[in-house]
Protein backbone atom coordinates (compact mmCIF):
# COMPACT_ATOMS: atom_id res chain seq x y z
CA UNK A 1 0.00 0.00 0.00
CA UNK A 2 1.32 3.41 -0.93
CA UNK A 3 2.23 6.06 1.64
CA UNK A 4 0.08 9.45 2.15
CA UNK A 5 2.12 12.35 1.41
CA UNK A 6 3.15 14.16 4.55
CA UNK A 7 2.65 17.85 4.41
CA UNK A 8 6.24 18.66 3.94
CA UNK A 9 6.91 16.60 1.38
CA UNK A 10 6.93 19.61 -0.92
CA UNK A 11 9.43 20.97 -3.73
CA UNK A 12 11.75 24.13 -2.72
CA UNK A 13 10.58 26.25 -5.48
CA UNK A 14 7.18 27.35 -4.71
CA UNK A 15 7.19 30.60 -4.30
CA UNK A 16 4.58 31.19 -6.28
CA UNK A 17 3.26 28.41 -7.86
CA UNK A 18 1.01 29.11 -11.25
CA UNK A 19 -2.68 29.46 -11.68
CA UNK A 20 -2.16 26.20 -13.65
CA UNK A 21 -0.66 24.39 -10.44
CA UNK A 22 -3.90 25.52 -8.14
CA UNK A 23 -6.43 24.59 -10.81
CA UNK A 24 -4.95 21.14 -11.44
CA UNK A 25 -6.81 18.49 -10.25
CA UNK A 26 -6.59 15.51 -12.23
CA UNK A 27 -3.89 13.15 -10.58
CA UNK A 28 -2.85 10.78 -13.74
CA UNK A 29 -0.33 11.44 -16.53
CA UNK A 30 0.10 9.25 -19.75
CA UNK A 31 3.39 8.93 -21.34
CA UNK A 32 2.03 8.98 -24.89
CA UNK A 33 2.63 12.40 -25.15
CA UNK A 34 4.90 15.48 -24.18
CA UNK A 35 4.99 16.87 -20.83
CA UNK A 36 5.01 20.32 -19.51
CA UNK A 37 5.90 21.72 -15.98
CA UNK A 38 2.22 21.77 -13.64
CA UNK A 39 3.12 17.91 -14.87
CA UNK A 40 6.73 18.06 -13.43
CA UNK A 41 5.59 20.12 -10.28
CA UNK A 42 2.99 17.33 -9.53
CA UNK A 43 5.32 14.94 -9.78
CA UNK A 44 6.69 15.60 -5.94
CA UNK A 45 3.31 14.15 -4.66
CA UNK A 46 2.11 10.48 -5.51
CA UNK A 47 0.47 10.34 -8.78
CA UNK A 48 -0.59 7.75 -11.24
CA UNK A 49 1.44 7.09 -14.33
CA UNK A 50 -0.22 5.21 -16.77
CA UNK A 51 1.83 2.74 -19.35
CA UNK A 52 -0.80 1.75 -22.16
CA UNK A 53 -0.70 -0.68 -24.57
CA UNK A 54 0.96 2.09 -27.13
CA UNK A 55 3.63 2.79 -24.91
CA UNK A 56 4.28 -1.29 -24.27
CA UNK A 57 4.43 -1.89 -27.84
CA UNK A 58 6.75 0.52 -28.16
CA UNK A 59 9.06 -0.75 -26.25
CA UNK A 60 9.03 -4.40 -26.89
CA UNK A 61 9.53 -3.36 -30.47
CA UNK A 62 12.29 -1.40 -29.21
CA UNK A 63 14.22 -3.81 -27.04
CA UNK A 64 13.77 -6.50 -29.76
CA UNK A 65 15.62 -4.01 -32.51
CA UNK A 66 18.23 -3.78 -29.49
CA UNK A 67 18.97 -7.21 -28.89
CA UNK A 68 19.11 -8.04 -32.67
CA UNK A 69 21.17 -5.66 -33.42
CA UNK A 70 23.62 -6.39 -30.37
CA UNK A 71 23.30 -10.27 -30.85
CA UNK A 72 23.24 -10.52 -34.50
CA UNK A 73 22.00 -13.75 -36.65
CA UNK A 74 21.56 -16.56 -34.53
CA UNK A 75 23.36 -14.77 -31.49
CA UNK A 76 27.10 -14.32 -32.91
CA UNK A 77 28.41 -11.42 -35.23
CA UNK A 78 26.49 -8.47 -33.35
CA UNK A 79 27.80 -5.39 -33.60
CA UNK A 80 29.34 -3.38 -31.26
CA UNK A 81 27.20 -1.13 -28.90
CA UNK A 82 28.36 1.47 -26.98
CA UNK A 83 27.22 0.64 -22.96
CA UNK A 84 26.04 -2.89 -24.00
CA UNK A 85 28.77 -4.28 -25.13
CA UNK A 86 31.70 -1.88 -24.14
CA UNK A 87 33.16 -0.08 -21.04
CA UNK A 88 32.45 3.42 -20.70
CA UNK A 89 33.23 7.12 -21.57
CA UNK A 90 36.91 7.03 -22.20
CA UNK A 91 36.96 3.21 -21.86
CA UNK A 92 34.81 2.87 -24.88
CA UNK A 93 37.26 1.36 -26.51
CA UNK A 94 37.71 -2.05 -24.59
CA UNK A 95 35.25 -4.13 -23.75
CA UNK A 96 32.50 -4.41 -21.12
CA UNK A 97 31.33 -6.69 -19.16
CA UNK A 98 30.16 -10.11 -20.42
CA UNK A 99 27.33 -11.06 -18.15
CA UNK A 100 24.25 -8.27 -18.40
CA UNK A 101 23.79 -7.82 -14.33
CA UNK A 102 27.34 -7.55 -14.16
CA UNK A 103 27.86 -4.77 -17.18
CA UNK A 104 24.82 -3.15 -15.06
CA UNK A 105 27.31 -2.86 -12.00
CA UNK A 106 29.96 -1.53 -14.36
CA UNK A 107 28.09 0.98 -15.58
CA UNK A 108 26.70 2.99 -12.30
CA UNK A 109 29.00 1.84 -9.52
CA UNK A 110 32.19 4.19 -10.99
CA UNK A 111 29.43 6.99 -10.98
CA UNK A 112 28.96 7.25 -7.45
CA UNK A 113 30.95 10.18 -6.74
CA UNK A 114 28.58 13.00 -5.97
CA UNK A 115 28.80 15.27 -3.17
CA UNK A 116 27.12 18.10 -1.21
CA UNK A 117 23.61 18.33 0.18
CA UNK A 118 20.58 16.17 -1.69
CA UNK A 119 18.34 17.63 -4.45
CA UNK A 120 14.42 18.45 -3.47
CA UNK A 121 12.28 16.07 -3.59
CA UNK A 122 10.67 18.09 -6.31
CA UNK A 123 13.69 18.14 -8.44
CA UNK A 124 14.53 14.56 -8.39
CA UNK A 125 11.28 13.27 -9.29
CA UNK A 126 10.33 15.59 -12.04
CA UNK A 127 13.38 14.22 -13.60
CA UNK A 128 12.34 10.90 -13.33
CA UNK A 129 9.63 11.32 -14.74
CA UNK A 130 11.42 13.31 -17.32
CA UNK A 131 13.45 10.21 -17.70
CA UNK A 132 10.11 7.81 -17.83
CA UNK A 133 8.58 8.99 -20.79
CA UNK A 134 11.87 9.58 -22.49
CA UNK A 135 13.11 5.64 -21.91
CA UNK A 136 8.86 5.04 -23.05
CA UNK A 137 9.16 6.36 -26.65
CA UNK A 138 10.79 3.07 -27.58
CA UNK A 139 14.24 4.99 -29.11
CA UNK A 140 16.49 3.52 -26.47
CA UNK A 141 16.19 -0.15 -26.39
CA UNK A 142 14.61 -0.66 -22.85
CA UNK A 143 13.14 -3.48 -21.27
CA UNK A 144 9.20 -2.59 -20.74
CA UNK A 145 9.51 -3.42 -16.95
CA UNK A 146 11.74 -0.56 -16.65
CA UNK A 147 9.34 1.99 -17.30
CA UNK A 148 6.91 0.31 -15.55
CA UNK A 149 8.60 -0.18 -12.56
CA UNK A 150 9.48 3.68 -12.49
CA UNK A 151 5.26 4.55 -13.43
CA UNK A 152 5.11 2.41 -9.66
CA UNK A 153 6.97 4.31 -8.10
CA UNK A 154 5.40 7.74 -8.60
CA UNK A 155 2.10 6.32 -7.07
CA UNK A 156 4.53 6.03 -3.48
CA UNK A 157 6.24 9.10 -2.15
CA UNK A 158 9.76 7.40 -2.47
CA UNK A 159 12.14 9.61 -3.61
CA UNK A 160 15.71 8.66 -4.20
CA UNK A 161 18.71 10.67 -2.36
CA UNK A 162 20.91 12.32 -5.01
CA UNK A 163 23.77 15.15 -4.53
CA UNK A 164 23.82 18.01 -6.20
CA UNK A 165 26.86 17.89 -7.18
CA UNK A 166 28.89 16.09 -9.72
CA UNK A 167 27.29 16.77 -13.16
CA UNK A 168 28.94 18.68 -16.12
CA UNK A 169 25.34 17.99 -18.32
CA UNK A 170 27.65 15.84 -20.70
CA UNK A 171 26.88 12.48 -21.49
CA UNK A 172 23.80 13.34 -19.55
CA UNK A 173 23.62 13.54 -15.95
CA UNK A 174 25.79 10.45 -15.45
CA UNK A 175 25.86 10.94 -11.57
CA UNK A 176 22.75 12.04 -10.26
CA UNK A 177 20.77 10.06 -12.54
CA UNK A 178 23.09 7.33 -10.92
CA UNK A 179 22.38 8.23 -7.98
CA UNK A 180 18.66 7.71 -8.35
CA UNK A 181 19.13 3.83 -10.27
CA UNK A 182 20.50 2.99 -7.52
CA UNK A 183 18.20 3.70 -4.90
CA UNK A 184 15.52 2.05 -7.02
CA UNK A 185 18.19 -1.18 -7.24
CA UNK A 186 17.60 -0.97 -3.37
CA UNK A 187 21.29 0.50 -2.76
CA UNK A 188 22.28 3.88 -1.12
CA UNK A 189 19.89 6.32 0.43
CA UNK A 190 15.71 7.48 -0.25
CA UNK A 191 13.27 9.22 0.92
CA UNK A 192 9.97 8.15 2.41
CA UNK A 193 7.63 10.69 3.58
CA UNK A 194 10.45 13.10 3.17
CA UNK A 195 12.54 10.42 5.82
CA UNK A 196 15.73 9.90 4.40
CA UNK A 197 16.77 6.19 5.08
CA UNK A 198 18.24 3.44 3.42
CA UNK A 199 17.26 2.83 0.13
CA UNK A 200 16.29 -0.91 0.68
CA UNK A 201 14.31 0.11 3.48
CA UNK A 202 12.11 2.95 1.82
CA UNK A 203 11.66 0.62 -0.82
CA UNK A 204 10.16 -2.24 1.88
CA UNK A 205 8.24 1.11 3.04
CA UNK A 206 6.25 1.76 0.13
CA UNK A 207 5.82 -1.96 -1.10
CA UNK A 208 8.07 -1.47 -4.05
CA UNK A 209 10.17 -4.12 -5.43
CA UNK A 210 14.27 -3.35 -5.99
CA UNK A 211 14.46 -2.93 -9.96
CA UNK A 212 16.62 -5.19 -11.81
CA UNK A 213 18.63 -4.20 -15.12
CA UNK A 214 21.26 -5.03 -17.56
CA UNK A 215 23.42 -2.56 -18.71
CA UNK A 216 21.47 -0.99 -21.52
CA UNK A 217 18.81 -0.47 -18.97
CA UNK A 218 21.68 0.90 -16.77
CA UNK A 219 23.08 3.14 -19.47
CA UNK A 220 19.78 4.40 -20.89
CA UNK A 221 18.67 5.53 -17.14
CA UNK A 222 21.67 7.84 -16.54
CA UNK A 223 22.95 8.74 -20.14
CA UNK A 224 20.42 11.62 -20.52
CA UNK A 225 19.47 14.98 -19.29
CA UNK A 226 16.57 14.61 -17.58
CA UNK A 227 17.60 16.27 -13.83
CA UNK A 228 18.93 19.39 -16.27
CA UNK A 229 15.60 19.49 -17.94
CA UNK A 230 13.12 19.14 -15.15
CA UNK A 231 15.64 21.60 -13.01
CA UNK A 232 14.79 24.34 -16.33
CA UNK A 233 11.42 23.42 -16.27
CA UNK A 234 10.49 24.12 -13.28
CA UNK A 235 12.68 26.71 -12.61
CA UNK A 236 11.07 28.46 -15.53
CA UNK A 237 7.50 27.86 -14.55
CA UNK A 238 8.38 29.79 -11.22
CA UNK A 239 10.04 32.57 -12.97
CA UNK A 240 6.91 33.13 -15.08
CA UNK A 241 4.93 33.42 -12.60
CA UNK A 242 6.54 35.44 -10.90
CA UNK A 243 6.54 37.79 -14.24
CA UNK A 244 3.00 38.17 -13.83
CA UNK A 245 3.20 38.59 -10.26
CA UNK A 246 5.33 41.59 -10.91
CA UNK A 247 3.58 42.85 -13.62
CA UNK A 248 0.03 43.15 -11.72
CA UNK A 249 2.28 44.08 -8.72
CA UNK A 250 3.66 47.69 -10.79
CA UNK A 251 0.37 48.00 -11.78
CA UNK A 252 -0.84 47.96 -7.96
CA UNK A 253 2.01 50.62 -7.03
CA UNK A 254 1.20 52.70 -10.17
CA UNK A 255 -2.61 53.18 -8.91
CA UNK A 256 -1.79 53.53 -4.94
CA UNK A 257 0.46 56.18 -5.88
CA UNK A 258 -1.85 57.84 -8.45
CA UNK A 259 0.45 57.76 -11.41
CA UNK A 260 -0.49 59.01 -14.52
CA UNK A 261 -0.70 55.19 -16.75
CA UNK A 262 0.56 57.06 -20.03
CA UNK A 263 4.08 54.88 -20.00
CA UNK A 264 1.58 52.71 -20.94
CA UNK A 265 0.27 54.01 -24.07
CA UNK A 266 -0.03 51.77 -26.98
CA UNK A 267 1.05 53.80 -29.81
CA UNK A 268 4.10 54.44 -27.58
CA UNK A 269 4.78 51.04 -27.06
CA UNK A 270 4.19 49.64 -30.64
CA UNK A 271 6.42 52.34 -31.59
CA UNK A 272 9.40 50.71 -29.47
CA UNK A 273 8.73 47.81 -32.32
CA UNK A 274 9.32 44.71 -29.50
CA UNK A 275 6.39 42.30 -28.96
CA UNK A 276 6.47 41.10 -25.67
CA UNK A 277 6.73 45.28 -24.56
CA UNK A 278 3.63 45.74 -26.35
CA UNK A 279 1.87 42.56 -25.28
CA UNK A 280 2.83 43.58 -21.74
CA UNK A 281 1.71 47.16 -22.21
CA UNK A 282 -1.93 45.66 -22.97
CA UNK A 283 -1.51 43.41 -20.22
CA UNK A 284 -1.13 46.18 -17.60
CA UNK A 285 -3.93 48.55 -19.46
CA UNK A 286 -6.59 45.99 -18.60
CA UNK A 287 -5.39 45.77 -14.96
CA UNK A 288 -5.37 49.86 -14.63
CA UNK A 289 -8.45 49.58 -16.32
CA UNK A 290 -10.67 52.51 -14.16
CA UNK A 291 -7.49 53.81 -12.64
CA UNK A 292 -7.85 57.82 -11.82
CA UNK A 293 -4.17 59.66 -11.55
CA UNK A 294 -3.95 61.56 -8.69
CA UNK A 295 -2.72 64.50 -10.53
CA UNK A 296 -0.02 65.30 -7.73
CA UNK A 297 3.06 63.04 -8.96
CA UNK A 298 5.61 64.24 -11.08
CA UNK A 299 5.44 64.73 -15.01
CA UNK A 300 7.55 61.80 -15.00
CA UNK A 301 8.00 58.99 -12.87
CA UNK A 302 11.58 56.74 -11.72
CA UNK A 303 12.52 54.19 -14.22
CA UNK A 304 10.91 51.29 -11.83
CA UNK A 305 7.50 52.49 -12.85
CA UNK A 306 7.83 54.51 -16.42
CA UNK A 307 9.98 52.11 -17.87
CA UNK A 308 8.16 48.74 -16.70
CA UNK A 309 6.68 47.66 -19.50
CA UNK A 310 9.70 48.03 -21.98
CA UNK A 311 11.55 45.64 -18.46
CA UNK A 312 8.95 43.45 -18.06
CA UNK A 313 8.73 42.91 -21.94
CA UNK A 314 11.55 42.26 -22.54
CA UNK A 315 11.67 39.39 -20.02
CA UNK A 316 8.59 38.16 -21.77
CA UNK A 317 10.68 37.94 -25.07
CA UNK A 318 13.04 36.02 -23.45
CA UNK A 319 10.83 33.80 -21.50
CA UNK A 320 9.30 32.76 -24.84
CA UNK A 321 12.68 31.82 -25.77
CA UNK A 322 12.74 29.45 -22.90
CA UNK A 323 9.23 28.21 -23.28
CA UNK A 324 10.49 27.01 -26.98
CA UNK A 325 13.96 25.30 -25.42
CA UNK A 326 11.64 23.70 -22.32
CA UNK A 327 9.00 22.55 -24.63
CA UNK A 328 11.39 20.36 -27.42
CA UNK A 329 13.55 19.51 -24.21
CA UNK A 330 10.38 17.83 -22.33
CA UNK A 331 9.26 16.24 -26.24
CA UNK A 332 12.86 14.61 -26.88
CA UNK A 333 14.83 12.08 -26.34
CA UNK A 334 18.36 12.35 -24.89
CA UNK A 335 19.84 9.12 -25.05
CA UNK A 336 22.97 7.55 -26.82
CA UNK A 337 22.82 5.28 -28.48
CA UNK A 338 19.40 5.20 -29.93
CA UNK A 339 18.03 2.74 -32.09
CA UNK A 340 15.77 3.29 -35.16
CA UNK A 341 13.85 0.56 -37.21
CA UNK A 342 15.03 -0.44 -40.78
CA UNK A 343 11.78 0.60 -43.31
CA UNK A 344 10.03 -2.78 -43.44
CA UNK A 345 10.05 -2.98 -40.05
CA UNK A 346 9.08 0.72 -39.84
CA UNK A 347 5.95 0.00 -41.32
CA UNK A 348 5.30 -3.37 -39.58
CA UNK A 349 5.91 -3.24 -35.98
CA UNK A 350 5.67 -7.13 -35.19
CA UNK A 351 8.43 -7.60 -38.39
CA UNK A 352 11.54 -9.10 -37.51
CA UNK A 353 13.85 -6.03 -37.15
CA UNK A 354 15.99 -6.35 -39.98
CA UNK A 355 18.20 -3.85 -40.95
CA UNK A 356 17.42 -1.49 -37.78
CA UNK A 357 20.05 1.31 -36.96
CA UNK A 358 22.14 1.69 -33.91
CA UNK A 359 22.70 5.41 -33.76
CA UNK A 360 25.61 7.12 -31.58
CA UNK A 361 25.58 10.61 -31.23
CA UNK A 362 25.52 13.38 -28.53
CA UNK A 363 21.14 13.96 -27.87
CA UNK A 364 22.74 13.67 -23.96
CA UNK A 365 24.30 17.29 -24.72
CA UNK A 366 22.16 19.65 -22.66
CA UNK A 367 23.99 23.09 -24.56
CA UNK A 368 19.91 24.53 -25.30
CA UNK A 369 18.85 23.94 -21.84
CA UNK A 370 22.16 25.32 -20.44
CA UNK A 371 21.85 28.82 -22.85
CA UNK A 372 18.01 28.86 -21.85
CA UNK A 373 19.02 28.39 -17.99
CA UNK A 374 21.63 31.20 -18.48
CA UNK A 375 19.05 33.66 -19.94
CA UNK A 376 16.95 33.00 -17.01
CA UNK A 377 19.30 33.82 -14.69
CA UNK A 378 19.46 36.79 -16.50
CA UNK A 379 15.72 37.56 -16.69
CA UNK A 380 15.49 36.61 -13.11
CA UNK A 381 18.26 38.93 -11.84
CA UNK A 382 16.35 42.20 -13.87
CA UNK A 383 13.28 40.70 -12.75
CA UNK A 384 14.55 41.37 -9.07
CA UNK A 385 16.64 44.07 -9.27
CA UNK A 386 12.70 45.86 -10.73
CA UNK A 387 10.96 44.27 -7.17
CA UNK A 388 13.52 45.48 -5.12
CA UNK A 389 13.64 48.98 -6.54
CA UNK A 390 10.19 49.25 -6.48
CA UNK A 391 10.02 48.51 -3.15
CA UNK A 392 12.56 50.95 -2.15
CA UNK A 393 10.49 53.52 -3.63
CA UNK A 394 7.24 52.61 -1.78
CA UNK A 395 9.47 52.76 1.16
CA UNK A 396 11.22 56.17 0.75
CA UNK A 397 9.21 59.35 1.84
CA UNK A 398 10.57 61.43 -0.82
CA UNK A 399 9.21 59.25 -3.60
CA UNK A 400 6.60 57.64 -2.13
CA UNK A 401 4.29 60.43 -1.61
CA UNK A 402 4.23 61.63 1.92
CA UNK A 403 3.98 58.19 3.55
CA UNK A 404 5.92 57.31 6.39
CA UNK A 405 9.65 56.42 6.03
CA UNK A 406 9.57 52.44 6.03
CA UNK A 407 5.96 52.41 6.06
CA UNK A 408 5.95 52.10 9.74
CA UNK A 409 3.09 53.07 11.52
CA UNK A 410 4.72 55.55 14.59
CA UNK A 411 8.60 55.81 12.56
CA UNK A 412 10.78 55.20 15.53
CA UNK A 413 8.33 53.56 18.14
CA UNK A 414 7.75 50.82 15.52
CA UNK A 415 9.78 50.29 12.19
CA UNK A 416 7.19 48.80 9.35
CA UNK A 417 9.22 47.43 6.51
CA UNK A 418 12.68 48.04 7.29
CA UNK A 419 13.67 44.32 7.93
CA UNK A 420 12.21 43.39 4.79
CA UNK A 421 13.55 45.92 3.04
CA UNK A 422 17.18 44.73 4.16
CA UNK A 423 16.50 41.17 3.16
CA UNK A 424 15.44 41.82 0.10
CA UNK A 425 18.94 43.91 -0.39
CA UNK A 426 20.03 40.47 0.30
CA UNK A 427 18.03 38.68 -1.96
CA UNK A 428 19.11 40.52 -4.86
CA UNK A 429 22.74 40.66 -4.05
CA UNK A 430 22.30 36.57 -3.87
CA UNK A 431 20.82 36.54 -7.26
CA UNK A 432 23.16 38.89 -8.88
CA UNK A 433 26.16 36.71 -7.83
CA UNK A 434 24.72 33.27 -8.66
CA UNK A 435 23.62 35.18 -12.40
CA UNK A 436 27.40 34.50 -14.26
CA UNK A 437 26.75 32.52 -16.77
CA UNK A 438 27.50 28.34 -16.31
CA UNK A 439 27.20 27.62 -20.30
CA UNK A 440 30.89 30.15 -20.64
CA UNK A 441 32.53 27.93 -18.09
CA UNK A 442 33.30 24.88 -20.02
CA UNK A 443 36.13 22.20 -19.51
CA UNK A 444 37.48 19.18 -20.58
CA UNK A 445 37.11 16.03 -18.58
CA UNK A 446 37.10 12.26 -18.96
CA UNK A 447 40.19 11.86 -21.02
CA UNK A 448 39.32 14.23 -23.45
CA UNK A 449 36.05 12.08 -24.71
CA UNK A 450 34.42 14.87 -22.88
CA UNK A 451 36.66 17.97 -24.44
CA UNK A 452 33.43 20.59 -24.50
CA UNK A 453 31.09 19.86 -21.92
CA UNK A 454 27.37 22.83 -21.34
CA UNK A 455 27.24 22.36 -17.51
CA UNK A 456 23.49 23.02 -18.10
CA UNK A 457 22.91 20.99 -15.15
CA UNK A 458 24.49 24.05 -13.02
CA UNK A 459 22.74 26.39 -14.78
CA UNK A 460 19.71 25.16 -14.61
CA UNK A 461 19.57 24.33 -10.56
CA UNK A 462 21.33 27.40 -10.13
CA UNK A 463 18.26 29.06 -11.83
CA UNK A 464 16.09 26.95 -9.67
CA UNK A 465 17.47 28.75 -6.52
CA UNK A 466 17.36 32.66 -8.04
CA UNK A 467 13.48 31.82 -8.93
CA UNK A 468 12.47 30.60 -5.42
CA UNK A 469 14.34 33.89 -4.87
CA UNK A 470 12.55 36.12 -6.81
CA UNK A 471 9.43 34.51 -5.16
CA UNK A 472 10.16 36.10 -2.21
CA UNK A 473 10.72 39.28 -3.73
CA UNK A 474 7.56 39.52 -4.90
CA UNK A 475 5.83 38.46 -2.10
CA UNK A 476 8.06 41.61 0.19
CA UNK A 477 6.82 43.92 -2.28
CA UNK A 478 2.84 42.57 -1.79
CA UNK A 479 3.73 42.72 1.76
CA UNK A 480 4.52 46.79 0.99
CA UNK A 481 2.25 47.61 -0.79
CA UNK A 482 -0.35 45.86 1.38
CA UNK A 483 1.00 48.12 4.38
CA UNK A 484 0.87 51.25 2.29
CA UNK A 485 -2.29 51.59 2.15
CA UNK A 486 -2.74 51.03 5.82
CA UNK A 487 -0.27 53.75 6.78
CA UNK A 488 -2.02 56.32 4.06
CA UNK A 489 -2.10 55.74 0.80
CA UNK A 490 -4.84 55.68 -1.08
CA UNK A 491 -7.52 52.57 -2.13
CA UNK A 492 -6.69 51.05 -5.42
CA UNK A 493 -8.88 53.15 -7.99
CA UNK A 494 -8.29 50.36 -10.90
CA UNK A 495 -10.95 47.27 -10.25
CA UNK A 496 -8.46 44.41 -10.63
CA UNK A 497 -5.98 46.40 -8.92
CA UNK A 498 -8.36 47.07 -5.62
CA UNK A 499 -9.08 43.29 -6.27
CA UNK A 500 -4.95 41.58 -5.64
CA UNK A 501 -4.74 44.82 -2.69
CA UNK A 502 -8.27 43.11 -0.84
CA UNK A 503 -6.80 39.22 -1.04
CA UNK A 504 -3.59 40.63 0.27
CA UNK A 505 -5.24 42.77 2.79
CA UNK A 506 -7.69 39.31 3.73
CA UNK A 507 -4.28 37.46 4.17
CA UNK A 508 -2.36 39.48 6.04
CA UNK A 509 -2.56 41.76 8.65
CA UNK A 510 -1.24 45.43 8.81
CA UNK A 511 2.04 45.46 10.22
CA UNK A 512 1.09 47.68 13.50
CA UNK A 513 2.50 46.78 16.19
CA UNK A 514 6.13 45.22 14.68
CA UNK A 515 6.08 41.94 14.36
CA UNK A 516 8.68 39.11 12.47
CA UNK A 517 7.29 39.00 9.10
CA UNK A 518 9.26 36.03 7.48
CA UNK A 519 5.64 34.09 7.02
CA UNK A 520 3.91 37.33 5.66
CA UNK A 521 6.21 37.38 2.86
CA UNK A 522 5.60 33.81 2.48
CA UNK A 523 1.71 34.18 2.19
CA UNK A 524 1.72 37.12 0.27
CA UNK A 525 3.79 35.18 -2.22
CA UNK A 526 1.32 32.61 -2.22
CA UNK A 527 -1.73 35.13 -2.80
CA UNK A 528 0.25 35.94 -6.03
CA UNK A 529 -1.01 32.67 -7.12
CA UNK A 530 -4.01 33.13 -7.54
CA UNK A 531 -4.72 36.61 -7.97
CA UNK A 532 -1.84 38.08 -10.50
CA UNK A 533 -2.54 38.54 -13.69
CA UNK A 534 -3.24 35.66 -16.56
Amino acid sequence: MARKLSSGFQSALRFPPTVADVLTTTDTVSLTGPLDPAVLRRAAEPLTVTVDDTVRARLDHGRRLFRALRDGDGGTGGRPIYGATTGFGALVGFAGRADEADQCDNTLAHLGAGQGPDLPHGIVRAALLVRTRSLAQGLSGVSAEVVERLAEMFATTFSPAVPRYGSVGASGDLIPLAYAAQALRGRGHAYVDGHRMPAAEALAATGLRPLALDGRDALALVNGTSVTTAALALAHDAVRAAHRALTALTCLLTDLLGCDPGFLDADLLDAYGHPGAADTGARMRRHLAGTVPSGGRPLQEPYSIRCSPQLLGAAEDALRYVDAVVAADLAGVSDNPLFFPGAEDAVDPDADPGEGRAVHGGNFFGQPAAFAADLLASVTAQLGNLAERQLDLLVDPARNGGLPPMLATEPGAQHGLQGVQLATTAFVAEIRRCATPAAMQSLPTNLHNQDIVPFGTQAALRAHDMAELLGLLCGSLALGLRQAVHVGARRPTASRCAALLDALSAAIDPVDPDRPLDADVRAAARVLATHAMS
